[in-house]
C-alpha cells in the first residue's frame, strides 16, 4: 500500500477520534486543523497513487468534513444547497 494512502487512513482515523472528543466550541478549529492537514495530503495521493485514488480520498474526506462543506456552498451557491 502507498504511504500516501496510509497517510490518509491515517487522517480519517484522526478525524474519528477529533469527533468524539466533548470539546463543545473546539469543533471548528479542529475542523480548520483536518482541512490544512487534508489539502497537501489530498496532493500527495494525487501524486503518488493517481487521480481514481485521489477522487475517493475526496470523497471521504467531503463525508468527514460535510458541515463545513455545507456551510461552503451555501455561501457560494446562495440558497440553492438547504439542509
Amino acid at each position: 500500500m502507498a504511504l500516501s494512502l496510509i497517510l490518509a487512513c491515517l487522517w480519517v482515523v484522526l478525524a474519528a477520534v477529533l469527533s468524539w472528543l466533548p470539546s463543545g466550541r473546539n469543533h471548528w478549529p479542529l475542523a480548520y486543523g483536518l482541512m490544512a492537514l487534508g489539502g497537501p495530503l489530498l496532493v500527495f495521493v494525487y501524486v503518488e497513487s493517481g487521480p481514481g485514488a485521489f477522487v475517493l480520498c475526496l470523497a471521504v474526506g467531503a463525508l468527514v468534513l460535510r458541515w463545513p462543506l455545507i456551510y461552503l456552498l451555501r455561501r457560494v451557491g446562495g440558497k440553492g444547497c438547504d439542509e
